[in-house]
């Protein structure tokens, strides 16, 4: 049983790029294939597929990397909000990633979105994460 799944989801792909895998399976839920759509969207990950299985379903993710370095696209992952200590913020509270080349993802009342698009609606919410 995991406790934070959303801290292993990212755990999983920080070690599959650690690892130089190419492809990495995550068990699946709908708050991580929403996560793993904003990844794609944003251009960290090469692509996904959703797999159902009779118990919950599998996310599997073609992770990416560098054509020249061989470097993993995705240099952080970092999760922001834990059970231990939840993250909320406003709308104009949210902080740049990396001076903006980053990505916070939100859970907002509108469904989970990146922090730019969160501030355009002009929803808050809970901060899940920071990728660069």
């Amino acid at each position: 049983m995991v406790t934070d799944p959303i801290a292993d989801y990212l755990t999983r792909i920080r070690n599959a790029q650690m690892a130089n895998h190419r492809i990495v399976e995550i068990p699946a839920s709908n708050l991580k294939k929403r996560i793993t759509e904003i990844l794609y969207d944003k251009g960290y990950i090469l692509k996904y597929k959703f797999e159902e299985d009779k118990k919950q379903g599998l996310i599997k993710i073609a992770l990416k990397y560098d054509a020249t370095t061989k470097l993993p696209v995705i240099q952080s992952l970092e999760r922001v909000s834990r059970p231990g200590l939840r993250t909320y913020a406003k709308p104009n509270e949210f902080k740049r990633v990396k001076n903006g080349l980053g990505v916070a993802i939100v859970s907002t009342s509108k469904g989970v979105m990146t922090d730019k698009e969160a501030k355009a609606q002009n929803v808050g919410g809970e901060v899940l994460c920071n990728i660069y």
